[in-house]
């Protein structure tokens, strides 16, 4: 059985369905009991995990802070250690349980925030983080694979660039509502290369690395396998909106410039800059390759969007 953390949020949810298409026993877990989700509350060093824990043979780890606060103070470092004690609080009681794998969804922040031009990340390049919340994700792989050479247990390791996919939030859904509206935007001549996976290509690899024996110790890239830049897409996201692409070829230093002047570098930036990740390891090791091209998962997340402000907005444009 699969014992699945955060199985409400929005990769949780997308596992959950796979995890059901498979026919695979699982047990989804959220902090609020409800139908289908055992509640466990607030997850810390003194969560007791024992009864989901029964008869489970793999966790796979999605629950998380989204945030971990962005500074260097008293509270934020006891927030941030109080962060790392909860998720080794789960693998200790894990390995009491005789659990043989602890999968854990970590961050390609780990890596870095940016790369060069084609020039992308690797599994096994040295970390980087940039931030509390990078920095949370590589601690928390070090406590793992420290427990796994105590005990044993199984410990694989998934970094994911940006997912997206039905019902995304924060960033790509703004993207996705700019398009959606019309808005002229200034970012037609940025020739920067990010790297992106669908939620269904995602929970695809977490599954075969729930059960792979090649996947044990291992720490692993995903993406869809098509590097775009922010220009392309807009336009394909506009595409797969039924939208015309309005955008004006406003050359990036002049974007970054007046970012700058006006206290915005680091949003510029995510839109800016490169960001790729390198998947050859994860695809030779464990035979995967995504199902779900750039332009399939972009259609379904742009239909989901829209079916969703029509839904809110009977009276929202439909031309």
């Amino acid at each position: 059985m699969i014992l699945v953390t955060g199985a409400d949020g929005f990769v949780g949810t997308a596992l959950v369905s796979e995890l059901k298409r498979r026919g695979l026993a699982y047990r989804a877990v959220a902090r609020k009991g409800r139908e289908g989700y055992v509640g466990i509350g607030d997850i810390n060093s003194r969560t007791d995990w024992r009864a989901a824990l029964d008869r489970v043979d793999v966790v796979v780890h999605l629950a998380s802070r989204a945030h971990v606060r962005n500074d260097s103070s008293i509270s934020g470092n006891i927030q941030f250690q109080a962060s790392v004690d909860g998720t080794l609080n789960l693998a200790r009681q894990a390995v009491q349980a005789g659990v043989k794998r602890f999968v854990f969804i970590s961050s390609i922040k780990v890596n870095g925030e940016v790369t060069e031009l084609d020039r992308p990340f690797a599994a096994a390049d040295t970390p980087n983080p940039q931030n509390p919340y990078a920095r949370f994700k590589l601690a928390v792989e070090r406590g793992l694979f420290d427990l796994s050479k105590m005990t044993g247990l199984e410990v694989s390791v998934i970094r994911p660039p940006l997912v997206y996919g039905p019902g995304v939030k924060a960033n790509f859904a703004t993207m996705l509502e700019w398009v959606d509206r019309g808005r002229p935007l200034p970012l037609g001549a940025i020739h920067n290369k990010r790297s992106f996976v669908f939620v269904d290509n995602l929970a695809d690899l977490i599954v075969v690395v729930a059960s792979h024996p090649a996947a044990a110790g291992e720490v692993f890239l995903v993406s869809d396998c098509e590097d775009i830049s922010t220009t392309e897409l807009l336009r394909r996201m506009a595409k797969a909106l039924g939208r015309t692409s309005w955008m004006m070829p406003v050359p990036t230093p002049v974007l970054n410039l007046a970012a700058a002047a006006v206290g915005q570098r680091a949003v510029t930036s995510r839109l800016t800059d490169s960001l790729q990740v390198d998947v050859s390891k994860t695809r030779q090791l464990l035979g995967w390759a995504p199902r779900v091209s750039v332009n399939e998962g972009l259609w379904l997340t742009a239909g989901a969007f829209q079916r969703t402000n029509a839904a809110l907005d009977p009276l929202a444009r439909s031309a």
